[in-house]
């Protein structure tokens, strides 16, 4: 099968678009055909090597974790999908390929399109999973650093849906998109601090650090000096700050019942990951290129 593929650390240089063997599924797993796949900045920070505390990789390595397609094959055993099932969710052999072993899949709704469904699953995930850890509630303000990316508009939608005040960073040309999203922008850079307690003069309950652009000192003056209730997913040195990195762990059926949820919110017109842009599979190094250089408001798509 055709696939992305990468043999060791380093920049966009190191991937290759190449032939490997399609993945044979197991006892009790899915081979899907892979129709669309969620580029997140996750997948350059793995390459890179930065994040082999939370997430080792084996080499040679396929990027990508979320996809939407297609049941392929089954392995022996009992399974809740069938052959020729449209589905998204988590891969466990790497999504930039026209084929992958499923990790947790759940049906795909019919009114929801591939590219939208491959957006919606690490961006509703995390989000979930930050909000849950920070215990944000009704009446609460949230600041959440880089609110204009995947992670955090869905983060933005799920805090405002809660009742919460979501002071979002991000530069001016997203602060509209933010306002219409429920949030109260503020550009990020010298000053923010100040631009913060004039947007949340009642004080900052809460922060989820979408960012990593070295805002937790400044996060935890605003918390008033304490690392309590602020999560990053962003900043690799957060030990150093005593800031907890939030890295995945949710247990699989929380994660499907997830899917699910975010799936009919986003049917309902409730919940969007809007699709910024498309790439082949075969152009997938630029879509890295792209994540990379950041300032990307939505989501990256590539379609094998």
């Amino acid at each position: 099968m055709k696939a992305i593929i990468y043999h060791s650390f380093g920049g966009p240089e190191v991937l290759t678009f190449g032939e490997t063997e399609k993945p044979e599924p197991g006892p009790g797993e899915v081979r899907v055909k892979v129709v669309t796949v969620g580029v997140n900045p996750l997948d350059y920070k793995r390459r890179y090597g930065w994040v082999e505390q939370h997430y080792p990789t084996t080499f040679p390595a396929v990027p990508g974790l979320e996809f939407a397609g297609i049941v392929d094959a089954l392995g022996p055993g009992d399974h809740e999908v069938a052959v020729g099932d449209e589905v998204f969710g988590w891969t466990s052999t790497g999504a930039y390929a026209e084929y992958a072993l499923a990790g947790d899949i759940v049906p795909k709704p019919a009114e929801l399109s591939f590219r939208a469904a491959a957006a919606l699953p690490v961006a509703g995930e995390t989000a979930q999973r930050v909000l849950d850890q920070l215990g944000l509630a009704e009446g609460e303000t949230l600041l959440l650093h880089g609110a204009a990316g995947a992670v955090g508009q869905v983060a933005v939608q799920l805090a405002v849906a809660l009742g919460a005040t979501v002071v979002g960073t991000a530069s001016p040309a997203n602060h509209d998109f933010l306002r219409a999203l429920g949030a109260i922008p503020v550009a990020y850079g010298e000053g923010l601090a100040d631009r913060v307690r004039a947007a949340a003069p009642q004080g900052v309950d809460a922060v989820f650090d979408a960012a990593g652009q070295d805002v937790l000192p400044l996060s935890i003056a605003l918390r008033g000096g304490t690392t309590d209730r602020i999560v990053t997913i962003a900043d690799p040195n957060a030990a150093e700050h005593g800031v907890p990195f939030s890295a995945g762990g949710t247990p699989s059926e929380q994660v499907r019942s997830g899917l699910v949820r975010h799936a009919r919110l986003a049917v309902e017109g409730r919940l969007s990951v809007p699709v910024v842009e498309t790439f082949p599979l075969a152009e997938a190094v630029k879509a890295q290129e792209l994540s990379e250089a950041g300032h990307v408001r939505g989501k990256l798509v590539i379609e094998v």
